[in-house]
């Protein structure tokens, strides 16, 4: 018996429609973590008074071992506070990148064309990551008091939605996280560090979110307390109304860097920078460690 033309073209849909459910069927799930690409991080490190030869190493691990992120490093062993960085002058140094890490020292590096090429791929929106010296770079004029944000000495202050001066001894710091509903700071335990440098708040820009304080007790030559100094660890920050910054000036000496509590909290603040780091803290789907 001949089909009809409607018959065929019946049949033909439904036997399609088996192949389609039977290949769905047999088809693995490709979970969502592997088709993530990894995020691209551009670290810069060098200059001053830090082990940064080996601070590299350890961050570069350290983040790459906690999320799904790719750690590229330019990194000089000047040693001094005017590190030739070979980006210096370039203000496309981070194209292709999804976020910077800051880790430089560089406080007599004044130029203000350079310090406005270090700005420019974070005023285009590209995040940001600061670590301890980064706080104390690209500063000149008067920066032992409060600048304002538009000051000619106040881009990278108001970059960081910090401003910092200096520090005293080295003594331990007792860290609280004050923040605790925000995705960096949520669940993580309060902690004391070694022997480190406590940088000072000049002044905390409204932009910006504390996210932890630390406490440090400065002894007299006696051994006895003296004063204790209590300033802003971490933060958050909205740069030019669109762009997240994340920063925290703990880390001066390689065991603290390489704590796994300091690990954990850049890790969690680089993915929060870049927006894949969910309301509990955890990395969003794809961007935890493969």
């Amino acid at each position: 018996m001949l089909m009809t033309s409607m018959q065929i073209v019946s049949s033909f849909n439904y036997y399609s429609l088996l192949v389609i459910v039977f290949t769905l069927a047999i088809s693995p799930v490709i979970p969502a973590q592997e088709s993530q690409k990894p995020l691209k991080a551009l670290l810069i490190i060098g200059g001053c008074c830090h082990d940064y030869a080996n601070q590299k190493i350890i961050l570069k691990h350290g983040i790459e071992a906690r999320a799904n992120v790719i750690v590229d490093v330019v990194y000089v062993p000047d040693g001094n506070t005017h590190p030739a960085f070979p980006i210096y002058g370039h203000p496309d140094y981070a194209q292709g990148y999804d976020v910077v890490i800051h880790d430089e020292c560089a406080a007599d590096i004044t130029n203000q064309e350079i310090i406005q090429g270090m700005l420019k791929p974070h005023q285009d929106g590209i995040p940001g990551v600061n670590l301890h010296c980064a706080m104390h770079c690209y500063r000149f004029g008067d920066f032992r008091k409060p600048v304002a944000a538009n000051a000619d000495n106040g881009h990278w202050y108001e970059y960081l939605g910090l401003q910092s001066s200096g520090h005293g001894p080295q003594e331990p710091i007792a860290i609280t996280f004050t923040n605790k509903v925000h995705p960096i700071s949520k669940g993580l335990a309060d902690w004391t560090t070694i022997r480190e440098e406590h940088y000072n708040n000049i002044q905390v820009f409204d932009t910006a979110r504390s996210l932890a304080h630390g406490t440090q007790v400065i002894k007299n030559k006696a051994g006895e307390p003296q004063r204790t100094n209590d300033f802003v660890v971490a933060w958050v920050n909205t740069y030019k109304g669109k762009t997240r910054v994340f920063s925290t000036t703990i880390g001066h000496n390689n065991a603290t860097v390489a704590d796994d509590r300091y690990l954990d909290l850049v890790s969690r603040g680089l993915l929060w920078a870049c927006d894949k780091l969910d309301a509990n803290g955890k990395p969003k789907p794809g961007y935890a460690v493969k």
